[in-house]
């Protein structure tokens, strides 16, 4: 079964004949990740209201702050690794849902990943200093784990076991656009989504504190910058690109932010579009 989310608060299930599922209603347009819990249960980032399960159509409510009484303000994406624990992301611990221009503009490390312990039922921070922390996956073996830093275009690897554990270092870095959310593929390689294509006029944006101004005082214009180009790589464990599929004109779908393959095809989630994209993977 396919799950996904939408922006009018519902979580939608696809069953194997391809019918859709209006399954649970929690409300609101700040749902964002999801991911399946070893339970059986479905974990939800909420951006507003924080980490979320919903397990028997019954909604849980699992971390909205962290233990150092700091407010998770922006839950992005979740996963959960054997033992039960989930790691997820705080995209911004200074802008909310609304507001995230405000923090490409800035461009500083506001984000953070965040690890929920559910023994104790305590959340705790794991990396501080994020550039826009966005997708989070775990390795196949479950030793390290992969997290995308949107604005700095790259994805970090943090050890979870080995010699290295606790040790952070570039999985891949200077992608051909900006990573939003990250999953683990049947063979152990990842699918990385990229939300907007690279483009020149970002990084004048980026050097100019006048643009940045404007751009604050009208974020609409950003949409007027971005192209419809929708892009998703493939990178091995080893984080080198082995392919990459792109639909440069946004004709078919645009502002790609997740790629789950399942049964060989690469399902694909948008934040522009009313559809969830299906591509057969050779």
């Amino acid at each position: 079964m396919l799950y996904t989310v939408t922006r009018d608060g519902w979580i939608e299930r696809m069953h194997r004949n391809g019918s859709w599922e209006h399954w649970v209603l929690i409300g609101g347009p700040s749902l964002l990740g999801i991911a399946t819990s070893l339970t059986g249960a479905i974990l939800v980032c909420n951006a507003e209201k924080g980490l979320l399960k919903v397990r028997d159509e019954e909604v849980t409510i699992l971390a909205s702050q962290v233990t150092n009484g700091t407010r998770i303000r922006f839950a992005d994406e979740a996963i959960e690794t054997s033992d039960g624990t989930i790691y997820f992301t705080d995209a911004s611990s200074k802008f909310g849902f609304d507001n995230w221009i405000l923090d490409f503009l800035e461009a500083r490390p506001n984000g953070r990943l965040l690890k929920y312990d559910p023994s104790t039922k305590t959340t705790s921070e794991v990396l501080p200093d994020l550039y826009f922390p966005n997708g989070v996956a775990v390795s196949e073996g479950e030793d390290y784990l992969v997290v995308c830093e949107t604005w700095r275009m790259r994805c970090l690897k943090h050890w979870l076991k080995g010699e290295e554990n606790g040790k952070t270092e570039v999985f891949v870095d200077d992608l051909p656009g900006y990573p939003d959310n990250i999953n683990l593929a049947p063979d152990g390689s990842f699918w990385i989504s990229l939300i907007q294509i690279k483009v020149p006029a970002f990084g004048l944006i980026s050097q100019s504190p006048t643009a940045k101004r404007i751009l604050a005082s009208f974020p609409t214009l950003v949409q007027m910058l971005k192209p419809r180009g929708a892009m998703v790589v493939n990178v091995g464990a080893d984080g080198k690109i082995r392919r990459y599929f792109d639909d440069s004109d946004g004709k078919v779908i645009s502002f790609v932010t997740s790629a789950v393959e399942f049964e060989g095809n690469l399902f694909l989630g948008s934040l522009d579009n009313n559809f969830v994209g299906k591509l057969l993977l050779k």
